[in-house]
């Protein structure tokens, strides 16, 4: 153990270190998928945070950690953004610099029971906190939420319906804490165990008491997965192809991948008119993307359109939430230079207002999601409050194949079906498509990005609402409270060590009997 301390002792060699346990996470995503290996992953950041010889040594752990955790979880942005991502870890890694101090804070040295038990809440509570800042879409989004690594366990899955992807993130890092605990502190390991005992329990009464989608019908959707195809027009032909098999299978509604038209149908009505053809021989309406210069208003849209079989129904949403650099660059007068160094956005897209939900025939009203917007947890809640019966994303991530992203980016869909109690379908133009029932479950096999083909999917509709959907965000309202408590407790432990200290010294006063002493007697 000295050699090991004395070997960290070099602020180089110990920020490597807290990079690489920081980047441990990763491997509950897909494509590993070790979604088990989630409560046990942040222990070597904590431990080593923990041995932080100061405070301020304990401030860079924190930093370094989250500089190789965002590095980690959007590796497979470097062939696009080049040494841009290493900039922007760094910045965003801050972020984990207050949660460093607290872990040093409460676990450091010979914490007592007490300390122990207030970390195992306080921890949590700040990681939600970083969560929620780097969550807004500016900073790049809920990507890779620890929460998120859990969406193919079924009782994950249903405590999400409780508290969304936040619950499942306080509860991973709390067992973490606990573990570290465990492991590193023989005074705090009784509140350890109370903690591990206290959040199974908690867990299994929440498991137990959350209402379980009931379903009250079915409809059949097919997904239109073209496959890599050079060219807009290529694409498109491929896209009427694979619709075209779907005559006789009786789908209620054919949805098309994100940016599967690259024309404004205002501008083309022959596309229309190919797109409403194929509506009269499915029987279905076609939801399609639209990523092309609008007609109608300046600027570059990205929208989920609906075609009936007499042409476009008037139901159009418009992307709200854009991909930093991928479909806008902040402060373009600034790092516009970046479109130089990857393969940044070379025109910035227009935002979208509002979210749509609309009626797309057979009494079935779906609400479109398109791409990055299937992170956000908030989005999906809104729009099962008002009144879908389907989720759907449209995504591409053709840019990426053979990375990790396609397979992550199709598993969040399954934590917005469990949250909102809705099926969701996730539909791509390259892979990886997927369905989720409302409870979360897989339905079907997953369509991979080797995949060019048209399938049909049986979706059952639940209604109701979940707890999530009803109370929205509450744990991290939660966190947030106990943050506040911590300060306001602080606050009065600093006040009340400012009154009880030594009175200061000061020379003792003279009296008329004493006289100073003259030099030279």
């Amino acid at each position: 153990m000295r050699t090991i301390n004395h070997w960290l002792n070099s602020p180089w060699r110990r920020s490597a270190v807290a990079a690489l346990a920081g980047a441990l996470p990763v491997l509950a995503f897909p494509a590993p998928s070790l979604w088990w290996f989630a409560y046990v992953a942040l222990v070597p950041w904590i431990l080593l945070i923990r041995s932080a010889p100061t405070g301020r040594r304990a401030v860079y752990d924190g930093w370094s950690g989250g500089f190789g955790f965002l590095l980690a979880v959007h590796h497979w942005l470097l062939p696009s953004l080049h040494v841009f991502i290493f900039l922007i870890a760094a910045l965003l890694g801050v972020l984990w610099a207050p949660w460093g101090w607290l872990v040093r804070r409460y676990l450091g040295e010979q914490p007592s029971p007490g300390r122990g038990a207030v970390a195992l809440l306080v921890l949590p509570s700040a990681w939600l906190m970083v969560e929620l800042v780097r969550s807004w879409q500016g900073l790049g989004g809920p990507w890779g939420m620890l929460g998120a690594s859990q969406w193919q366990v079924s009782p994950a899955l249903r405590l999400a319906s409780v508290g969304g992807v936040w619950l499942l993130s306080f509860l991973i890092v709390a067992v973490n804490v606990a573990a570290a605990v465990l492991i590193s502190v023989r005074e705090a390991r009784v509140p350890a165990v109370a903690s591990l005992v206290a959040t199974a329990a908690a867990t299994s009464a929440a498991w137990a008491w959350a209402p379980r989608p009931e379903v009250d019908g079915r409809v059949r959707i097919a997904v239109v997965q073209p496959g890599i195809m050079d060219g807009g027009l290529k694409r498109f032909d491929r896209e009427e192809q694979l619709t075209r098999q779907l005559v006789g299978q009786h789908v209620d509604l054919v949805v098309w991948g994100e940016s599967s038209v690259g024309f404004d149908l205002g501008d083309r009505p022959d596309l229309t008119r190919r797109i409403a053809a194929l509506s009269r021989a499915t029987g279905a309406d076609v939801l399609v993307n639209v990523d092309a210069r609008r007609s109608d208003r300046p600027g570059i849209y990205k929208s989920s359109v609906v075609v009936g079989p007499n042409g476009l129904t008037g139901y159009r949403y418009d992307k709200m939430r854009l991909v930093p650099f991928g479909e806008y660059i902040p402060a373009r007068s600034l790092l516009g230079w970046a479109t130089s160094v990857g393969k940044a956005a070379g025109e910035d897209r227009r935002r979208g207002t509002e979210q749509v939900v609309m009626n797309v025939g057979h009494g079935l009203r779906i609400g479109p999601l398109i791409c990055f917007e299937t992170a956000f947890p908030d989005m999906s809640r809104h729009l099962a409050e008002d009144g879908a019966d389907v989720l759907l994303g449209q995504s591409a991530t053709s840019t990426f194949q053979g990375s990790w992203a396609p397979e992550q980016h199709a598993s969040l869909a399954a934590l917005r079906a469990a949250e909102t109690g809705r099926p969701m379908v996730h539909a791509t133009l390259t892979g990886v498509s997927a369905v989720y029932g409302p409870g979360g479950q897989r339905l079907g096999p997953w369509l991979g990005t080797d995949a060019s083909t048209a399938r049909v999917y049986d979706v059952p509709l639940a209604h109701g609402i979940t707890p999530y959907v009803r109370y929205g965000d509450w744990p991290v309202q939660g966190a947030l409270l106990v943050l506040a408590a911590l300060c306001a407790a602080e606050g009065l432990r600093t006040v009340r060590l400012r009154r009880s200290g030594p009175e200061p010294l000061v020379p003792p006063a003279r009296t008329v009997h004493e006289s100073p002493a003259r030099p030279g007697r």
